[in-house]
């Protein structure tokens, strides 16, 4: 009876939250991280990279097992 948490779910953590509550916490993280000067700011090319990549890797990436 230690465990009261019979079911798969937990009402623990972030990704228990509501939507609305995410966000607004993520946010409140990305502004802090902009006004100590830690946050990465991506330039033209890498965001083309990520862009590229993220293409690659997804379903209709066209990489269909093509070595070229």
């Amino acid at each position: 009876m230690a465990n009261q948490n019979q079911g798969s779910t937990s009402n623990r953590g972030f990704a228990s939250m509501d939507e609305n509550k995410q966000r607004e916490i993520a946010s409140q993280g990305g502004k802090a991280a902009h006004e100590k000067g830690t946050a990465h700011e991506f330039s033209s090319e890498e965001a083309r990279e990520a862009g590229r990549k993220g293409g690659q890797n997804s379903h209709g990436g066209g990489n269909q097992g093509n070595n070229r």
